[in-house]
């Protein structure tokens, strides 16, 4: 006679999964899963649901009194660093509050730590952190040359927690389909590492293929994919894997950019792309190891019914192709705010019309800023993480005092722009990140922000000061006003660094635009644009009329220009796909160089 206690159990384990299994049927799948995928799926959803509901609890708590938290998030920073040499030079034993911290340390850029990173490189230990960092981060370089910084476990930690979960919470309430058993067409490279003189691996930092190794059976691609050095390549197999699945749930990167530029290269190679699915082959042409190359075409199978269908959705044209190609698409998950702003309308506009868009963080190399709560507003607005960095603001009018005077976020008020000044988990202490946000509301009381543009990326040739905001503003209103143009990318340049070749006496602006839908802009319409600008800026308008700035030069360039110059922008500042963004005011002259190349009228 059974024992009555196992029985029991078993029953209630039985129970348990059919529940589950009963669950999983009920959700949309992607096609072609195993059970053991499946299930693998479903349980992090669930994990990560309960996550991210726990941590949203905590977030919510935390901006209820943001002045003790953020005291909290300094001190155990500076507890954690006191021994380090850093923490003995500041004296971080001594400070017990956030005042005497403010009077000690000073306000700091990029020079304050230079020698004491590259003494971290060279092996060096407790410089500036307890522990041996796990990467040496660089930055993505559109302020300037490339910074390397310090990324700990804390910051990954942080980011984790404090980003990934709450955001995939805000996601599972705006977009209740997003927690279906869908695959996830990721857009991520593997990016290239050297090493530093100590062997500590220098990179960008950010998620890879390696570091989401444990997540890629959720993802289209399949990981012999990321053993392909060549980006042009690893992005044609991102592209034939996701087609072949019709039931892709979501398109996932890091910015709306890398998104936009994948549609432009489906476009492009879509005929190539769907002969592959109906021979059930991987391109010749593209460069693959002989190992890579059979690992893939055993996961490929002739599908002709599946090809004869998206041939068909590519011979109607790409507007709107997104869904028609994957009708069960419910999200597009990629930062569409400051740079990548322009990337964002044009999918939303076209490739990925009636998709909805989430742009989940306000992030940068120095660790998670913000956490955009409010997916299906229009505008992309974030609320600052108060358990991820100690933060301070240095008003907009004080950019460029000597000593300047901060205020915390209990301090500082709705409507006025600030610029950002961080204490975080990595080594860096008071320090200006470049970034200037607008706040425009309180969550509890913790700020919520929304970018409004780089220090580094003004244009300023006579204290005029064009934000990267206010001159996008002048160009979409320009081009609104030519008929056919359709803006695809764009940067600017001050004519001084242009030298014999800026065409002007007086300072000006060189702006390069690549177009779709023209091939040539009369003089009134390239002097629209400058019209534009002056009736936004009163400040530049001033200028013109005393003659002390000159009209602005418009070019345009050949298709695809800003994609090679991309490539070469990440080749000079070792940046990675994964993190790269287009600078919009170009200061390396053989950049201009480069477009004034590309320049066909």
């Amino acid at each position: 006679m059974p024992r009555p206690l196992p029985t029991a159990l078993g029953l209630l384990s039985l129970g348990g999964m059919a529940l589950i299994w009963r669950d999983i049927r009920w959700r949309v799948k992607g096609e072609n899963r195993t059970v053991g995928s499946l299930l693998n799926q479903y349980l992090a959803v669930k994990v990560v649901g309960w996550l991210g509901k726990r941590q949203r609890d905590r977030l919510e708590t935390d901006t209820q009194n943001i002045q003790r938290v953020q005291e909290e998030t300094l001190l155990k920073r500076l507890k954690k660093n006191a021994d380090t040499y850093y923490g003995k030079q500041y004296g971080f034993h001594s400070i017990k509050d956030t005042e005497s911290f403010r009077q000690r340390h000073p306000v700091t850029g990029y020079e304050h730590y230079r020698t004491l990173v590259q003494r971290v490189a060279a092996g060096e230990e407790k410089v500036l952190i307890a522990e041996k960092p796990l990467i040496l981060a660089m930055t993505s370089g559109t302020s300037g040359a490339s910074s390397m910084l310090l990324s700990t476990k804390d910051t990954n930690t942080e980011f984790f927690l404090q980003g990934v979960a709450v955001c995939l919470d805000a996601m599972r309430r705006a977009f209740p389909a997003s927690e279906s058993l869908q695959r996830t067409l990721k857009l991520f490279y593997t990016p290239t590492f050297r090493q530093s003189e100590a062997g500590i691996p220098i990179g960008p930092n950010s998620s890879t293929p390696a570091s989401s190794r444990h997540m890629l059976n959720l993802y289209t691609t399949p990981a012999p994919a990321f053993q392909v050095p060549s980006e042009r390549d690893t992005l044609y197999l991102h592209l034939l894997f996701a087609l072949k699945d019709r039931s892709v749930g979501t398109l996932e990167s890091n910015f709306a950019s890398t998104v936009f530029y994948a549609f432009r290269a489906l476009q492009e190679r879509w005929q190539e792309l769907v002969e592959d699915i109906e021979f059930g082959r991987v391109s010749p042409k593209l460069e693959l190891e002989a190992g890579v190359r059979a690992a893939l075409e055993k996961l490929v199978k002739p599908d002709p019914g599946r090809a004869a269908e998206i041939r068909a959705q590519f011979e109607e044209g790409f507007e709107g192709i997104a869904l028609r190609i994957w009708p069960q698409l419910n999200l597009v998950l990629a930062v569409d705010s400051g740079s990548n702003q322009i990337y964002g309308e044009m999918l939303r506009q076209h490739y990925c019309k009636g998709v909805p868009f989430y742009s989940p963080f306000y992030a940068a190399t120095e660790g998670l800023i913000g956490v955009n709560l409010w997916p299906l507003q229009e505008k992309r607005q974030y609320l600052l993480c108060p358990r991820s960095m100690f933060c301070e603001f240095l008003p907009e009018a004080s950019l460029d005092a000597e000593e300047p005077q901060t205020l915390l976020m209990d301090q500082v008020q709705e409507g006025q722009n600030y610029e950002l000044i961080v204490t975080n988990a990595s080594g860096l202490f008071r320090y200006r990140i470049g970034d200037i946000v607008k706040v425009v509301g309180f969550h509890n009381q913790c700020p919520v922000v929304e970018f409004q543009y780089r220090r580094g990326q003004m244009l300023n040739v006579r204290g005029e000061k064009v934000t990267e905001a206010l001159f996008l503003g002048a160009l979409k209103r320009a081009v609104e006003q030519w008929p056919g143009a359709k803006l695809i990318d764009y940067c600017c340049a001050e004519s001084g660094i242009l030298g014999d070749l800026s065409g002007g006496a007086q300072p000006h602006y060189q702006v390069f635009l690549e177009l779709k839908g023209v091939r040539n802009l009369s003089e009134e319409q390239r002097d629209k644009l400058d019209r534009c600008l002056q009736e936004d800026s009163a400040v530049y308008r001033s200028f013109r009329i005393k003659g002390s700035i000159g009209p602005m030069r418009v070019q345009l360039v050949s298709d695809g220009a800003f994609q090679e110059l991309k490539g070469r922008m990440m080749e000079f500042s070792s940046t990675s796909p994964n993190t790269f963004k287009m600078h919009r005011v170009i200061r390396r002259k053989e950049y201009a160089d480069f477009l004034l190349g590309k320049t066909i009228s």
